[in-house]
């Protein structure tokens, strides 16, 4: 998948959170010093309704650079599924990650099933060969409090289930919450037969002394809006709008997760080029709650979250770390090491990271590079794709297949200090095309494949 951002307009935005791919949904969960966020996957051949496949992974130490892990879990994981990769969430407990996740059943009944990993990345399998709950009702999200795992979801009403410490099986009957102004605010449309906002996406988090419920409301074009209580189990009582809708998508998904002591709320918009209902982009913003503990009300915003640390250029650091892209994608890397490669590089294309500290100075860099065409060159531009300073440029070659993967290097003048590092991508003179076409197709052959860099 490509992108073609047009002009320099959002060059220095780092939100959306991922570029290479439309993704919704967002569900933060922090791990040995990084938030991962688990998010479906919007696919490009939505037209009229979702196309939504896969799950997706990516993490951060930093909240602006992110990392592309793939792939983790998929429809084809459930052999009871037949379609509708909806917004899922993952919980760690006993050593083990429990990914809780809607589908729809062969015949067409939504449910939740949950699939299981040893590892954060995973890869994750079907923990019980058959929904976990299956009431026709989606979006599931898991909370632990004092040692006991809560299960809640809905969409049109709100459930919840006390799990046993297995967390594959019930405790207890669920229990369905009132649903009431009182506890989830005025419907926006004034629909007698749903008098309350609640709509879908329920996110259940501790906060000091009380239990916040972030949800989405108001089919459809949703806001984000708050509920606390007192437990885990209620009773609610509405607070207000966290954010306006206010994007190109009609829904919206709200997470929530503390981190090095800043607090940072997730969201998805139709930020990206093309973007819309059906493929949608996560983004984050970092808030301070009011002295009284309320929410303050959120917009979105194309600056995003502030950077937390700076990326060390001297140690190896994936091509798929990034900031903020255009016109490049991901795929499953068959270099050794595997993980993930950047892909589908075409002329103009580029990768910011974010935040890089050079110090007194690099002498040079390497590049992990692939290409089944004519190959081309990388630039190593600072603080700009284009018009920042140049401080080397390196050849790629044709090396025979994209996956057949060669190192190259180049001297670095100029590179001092804490920088915005843009990788920009340039073909040989024979497959320079003129101008950057907003359709992918019209850039020109792809040149080549990125791996990993590493400055010295």
């Amino acid at each position: 998948m490509t992108y073609a951002l047009g002009g320099l307009s959002l060059v220095n935005a780092d939100n959306p959170i991922v570029q290479t791919r439309y993704t919704a949904d967002p569900a933060p969960i922090v791990h040995n010093g990084r938030v991962y966020v688990f998010t479906s996957h919007d696919e490009e051949t939505a037209r009229e309704f979702f196309d939504m496949r896969d799950w997706r992974l990516y993490s951060t130490d930093d909240m602006v650079n992110w990392l592309d892990h793939g792939s983790p879990l998929g429809l084809d994981a459930f052999d009871w599924v037949e379609s509708d990769a909806w917004a899922g969430q993952v919980v760690e407990r006993n050593g083990q990650f429990f990914w809780y996740v809607p589908m729809s059943q062969h015949g067409g009944e939504r449910a939740i099933g949950v699939a299981v990993a040893d590892t954060v990345t995973g890869p994750y399998v079907d923990a019980i060969g058959k929904p976990l709950i299956a009431n026709d009702e989606i979006d599931p999200h898991t909370f632990i409090d004092d040692g006991q795992a809560y299960l809640y979801w809905g969409n049109p009403s709100l459930w919840y289930v006390a799990l046993n410490d297995d967390m594959i099986s019930i405790k207890e009957e669920p229990v369905q919450f009132n649903m009431t102004v009182e506890s989830f605010g005025p419907r926006r449309d004034n629909d007698s037969d749903r008098p309350s906002a609640y709509e879908e996406g329920p996110w259940v988090y501790k906060h000091g002394e009380l239990y916040y419920l972030l949800y989405a409301s108001n089919c459809c074009n949703e806001d984000i809006r708050y509920s606390t209580a007192p437990t885990p189990r209620g009773p609610w009582t509405y607070r207000g709008i966290v954010m306006e809708s206010q994007s190109r998508a009609f829904t919206n998904h709200p997470g929530y997760v503390e981190f090095k002591g800043n607090n940072y709320f997730f969201y998805h918009n139709g930020a990206l080029p093309r973007g819309g209902g059906f493929w949608r982009s996560v983004a984050v913003e970092q808030f301070i709650y009011n002295l009284d503990g309320t929410i303050p009300k959120m917009v979105m915003t194309e600056r995003g979250a502030p950077q937390l640390k700076h990326v060390d250029p001297y140690t190896r650091q994936e091509a798929e770390l990034i900031a903020f892209s255009r016109g490049v994608s991901t795929e499953v890397c068959e270099d050794e090491g595997g993980g993930m490669n950047v892909n589908r590089i075409r002329q103009r294309d580029f990768i910011k990271v974010s935040g890089v500290d050079f110090g007194d100075g690099a002498s040079s860099v390497s590049l992990r590079v692939a290409s089944g065409g004519n190959g081309g060159f990388v630039q190593m531009r600072l603080d700009n794709w284009e018009r920042g300073w140049k401080a080397g440029e390196c050849d790629v070659p044709s090396t025979g297949g994209w996956q057949n993967w060669t190192t190259v290097s180049c001297a670095i003048t100029g590179a001092e200090g804490v920088h915005d590092l843009f990788f920009a991508f340039y073909p040989t003179e024979e497959d320079q095309v003129s101008g950057y076409p907003e359709r992918p197709e019209d850039k020109g052959n792809i040149l080549f494949s990125f791996n990993w860099w590493q400055f010295q």
